[in-house]
C-alpha cells in the first residue's frame, strides 16, 4: 500500500484497514511459531503499511487541531 492510497481512505476505512493488517501480522507471527513461513518479507511490508496508516492518522489529527 502506497502513501497516496492511504491518503485516499476515509477515517473509517483507515481504522478497518489497520485492524485487518494487525490481524494479518498476528496470524503471520502465529504461523511462524507453528510452522515454517514462506515469504518472510510480509512481516516488514505489513509493519510498514501499519506505520503509513498511523502516520496519516497523526497528520489528520494535527491538521484538525491547527484549524480548530
Amino acid at each position: 500500500m502506497k502513501m497516496e492510497e492511504v491518503r485516499k481512505l476515509s477515517d473509517e476505512e483507515m481504522r478497518v484497514e489497520e485492524q485487518r493488517l494487525r490481524k494479518q501480522l498476528y496470524d503471520l507471527r502465529a504461523q511462524a511459531v507453528t510452522e515454517a513461513v514462506e515469504g518472510t518479507h510480509r512481516f516488514g511490508q505489513i509493519r510498514k503499511d501499519i506505520a503509513r496508516i498511523l502516520t496519516e492518522k497523526r497528520d489528520r489529527r494535527a491538521a484538525k487541531s491547527v484549524t480548530a
